[in-house]
């Protein structure tokens, strides 16, 4: 693959507002990650593939969420620990609005009716509500970015 290839990948990323692009072929390696808008970071590879290697799929950010929160499902104390999805597809936001304070962080304490989060889709702000009685343990998504429907969003140790 040639710094032109390359280029093509990383425009392609952008206007399809991908995130992530992992690529193998004959012992060459590629992965590209983007954070929000930022410059993409590479990483290449000249590590040797495995003989019966296909190339990597295309990671999405919820799947890479999935797989982060799949390891982390029981709590310091040993509890499980239940997750709150994004119903929607959207723009993840932690607070009303830049200056104002978050709806949850890790230690705040939600009921059923507590609002956690907002999610924002074609202009509409969605408040999501916790839909659990716990404790937030871990927050899952970086403020401001784009989530998926299903996505794992908080971690919650169920009271």
């Amino acid at each position: 693959m040639d710094i032109e290839q390359i280029k093509t990948v990383i425009e392609l990323m952008k206007s399809n507002e991908l995130c992530e692009f992992e690529m193998e072929e004959e012992g060459f390696r590629i992965a590209i990650k983007r954070r929000n808008a930022s410059e993409p970071q590479v990483i290449v590879s000249a590590a040797p593939a495995p003989a019966a290697a296909a190339p990597a799929p295309v990671a999405t950010p919820a799947a890479t969420a999935a797989a982060q929160v799949a390891a982390a499902l029981v709590g310091e104390n040993g509890k499980k620990l239940v997750e709150i999805k994004s119903p929607i597809v959207g723009t993840f936001y932690r607070s009303p609005s830049p200056d104002a304070e978050s709806f949850a962080s890790v230690g705040t304490h939600v009921d059923l009716e507590s609002t956690v989060c907002i999610v924002e889709a074609m202009k509409v702000m969605n408040e999501i509500k916790a839909e659990i009685k716990g404790t937030i343990r871990k927050v899952l998504v970086e403020n401001a970015t784009p989530v998926q429907f299903g996505q794992p969003l908080f971690l919650v140790e169920q009271d």
